[in-house]
């Protein structure tokens, strides 16, 4: 199973001087990928780690220059806040940056004060996924892309850079039925929230590949991507939660994990209330992440 990790992009460890070092730590120790996730606006009673993000893809964009070979992805962008244009040639450009190391997670969103701020509607989320995703595959891949469709619309033109990587892998979130087997008939894979842990996520995984089958998709070439939002406590708590507690706990939920069906996975420590918020220590996050680091390297395998 491939092992990645959350880049430092929420609260008071996200800066360049922590985003960085942990970047690059993680491709010296052989971690296969790294990953933001988006949040606009954090109205009043929003979680800690929801109340100081960074921007998803710009933290990609900073760390790509100093790395070489770990994937940068996002996990995930809200298709209703960006039309797929920009979205198409922001993560061109990241892959052009980047020599082609992109993985494209797209969310339908959840925030209705997101919504009302991008003038974006909450109406027909789901019915946009596949169109936005047929939009974002054909200006990646024809010459003069062109589309009109119920949602959107775009002219006959050029659209240059290209990405490098032939095909962009576009990989969904969602839990509801109907958007796990959306997943599995128009997606390369599926990326689960950070609640998904909390759940048997072995039946998600079924209904996915069942979407794949059902339009005469191999279901083994799918992705199944889990954000572990890990909290590293004490161990031996008797009211302990998947994923929180010891490095020899969490690691025996990681397996869990892969034994239900996962074949990727990434430790975010950004949403643990003690690091992801604006107010934690800084410096005692550094210390965990790299405490973590060490503990999960996989070249320790």
């Amino acid at each position: 199973m491939k092992l990645g990790v959350g880049l430092p992009v929420s609260g008071s460890w996200a800066t360049p001087d922590r985003i960085l070092p942990i970047a690059v730590r993680a491709e010296e120790l052989g971690y296969d990928s790294l990953w933001t996730f988006q949040r606009l606006l954090a109205p009043e009673g929003l979680a800690d780690q929801y109340r100081s993000v960074l921007d998803p893809l710009l933290p990609l964009a900073f760390v790509a220059a100093q790395t070489w070979r770990i994937r940068l992805g996002v996990a995930v962008v809200n298709l209703p806040f960006l039309s797929p244009v920009i979205l198409a040639k922001q993560l061109a450009t990241l892959d052009v940056l980047s020599g082609g190391r992109v993985d494209a997670g797209i969310g339908t969103g959840w925030q209705p004060e997101e919504f009302t701020a991008t003038g974006a509607s909450l109406g027909e989320r789901g019915a946009r996924v596949a169109e936005y995703v047929s939009v974002l595959r054909t200006l990646w891949t024809e010459k003069w892309p062109e589309h009109s469709g119920r949602f959107y619309e775009v002219p006959r033109a050029e659209f240059e850079p290209k990405p490098v990587q032939a095909r962009v892998p576009v990989l969904l979130g969602g839990t509801a039925p109907a958007a796990l087997r959306r997943a599995g008939r128009i997606a390369d894979g599926w990326i689960s929230s950070s609640s998904a842990t909390q759940q048997d996520v072995a039946p998600m995984i079924r209904l996915i590949r069942q979407g794949a089958e059902e339009v005469g998709r191999d279901p083994e070439t799918m992705r199944f991507i889990c954000r572990c939002a890990v909290r590293v406590r004490e161990p031996g708590r008797a009211d302990r939660r998947p994923l929180t507690g010891s490095f020899a706990e969490i690691r025996g939920d990681v397996e869990r994990l892969a034994e239900q069906g996962m074949t990727e996975l990434f430790l975010d420590l950004n949403f643990d209330p003690r690091i992801g918020s604006p107010d934690a220590d800084p410096q005692v996050s550094m210390r965990v992440a790299e405490e973590l680091l060490d503990a999960f390297s996989p070249l320790r395998d």
